[in-house]
């Protein structure tokens, strides 16, 4: 019976961390794995071909234009530069990205989380007021103001933004910890889905007059 018991914990053990190390971008097997559209001699890993690594060059691994500012002249003030695996092949299997933004004075980055991805923000120029929200039941906002030089992290999933609270232009840089990490802009997705979520629901949610979500659906 004890024997049974001791299986059972180890299986259980073993689950659990089967499970974890998938929770993550998969460790590379190999030296490097350059993404590539054309399947022809290639093999498929983490959700891309693979280069026959005897034909990688340097430019596989490059990628060219960070230093240049992006458009910040929309609603929210903001532009993101992603460099990911889709601009730079040799991102693939790596588990990293980078990403530059650009803050009009006074302009922000949303809330918004990344569902694979850690985030460590360094801020180049300006000052930045930024935080994240912990998870339920909590949902404590840990917030603090930025400057130059300054580095703050985002962990894995959970909602945060960054505000330029400057007159002047800021600039900031981002690392995160997947090759795609992919993101999802709170209010974009819950008043701008499609198709629309039920105002009903919204309404509820938000404990909102009706009105009031259908002409927040019509602006997202």
């Amino acid at each position: 019976m004890k024997k049974t018991a001791s299986f059972l914990v180890a299986v259980a053990v073993m689950s659990l961390a089967s499970s974890l190390a998938y929770a993550y971008d998969p460790s590379p097997l190999q030296d490097f794995c350059v993404a590539i559209d054309e399947p022809k001699n290639a093999v498929f890993v983490n959700g891309k071909f693979c280069k026959n690594p005897n034909l990688t060059v340097a430019v596989d691994f490059f990628f060219h234009g960070l230093n240049i500012p992006g458009n910040t002249e929309n609603l929210v003030g903001s532009n993101v530069t992603l460099v990911n695996v889709d601009s730079l092949p040799g991102l693939n299997t790596l588990g990293i990205s980078i990403a530059r933004i650009d803050y009009a004075p006074y302009g922000e980055n949303p809330p918004h989380t990344h569902p694979r991805a850690t985030e460590i923000l360094t801020v180049l120029e300006g000052t930045l007021f930024v935080g994240f929200v912990t998870s339920n039941p909590e949902n404590r906002l840990i917030s603090k103001v930025l400057n130059k030089g300054d580095v703050f992290v985002f962990p894995f999933g959970l909602i945060h933004f960054q505000f330029n609270t400057g007159h002047t232009p800021a600039v900031a840089i981002a690392a995160l910890s997947s090759q795609n990490p992919g993101v999802i802009t709170i209010a974009n997705a819950v008043f701008g889905s499609n198709p629309p979520i039920n105002p009903d629901v919204l309404a509820k949610a938000f404990q909102l007059d009706k009105k009031v979500v259908e002409l927040l659906q019509a602006v997202f």
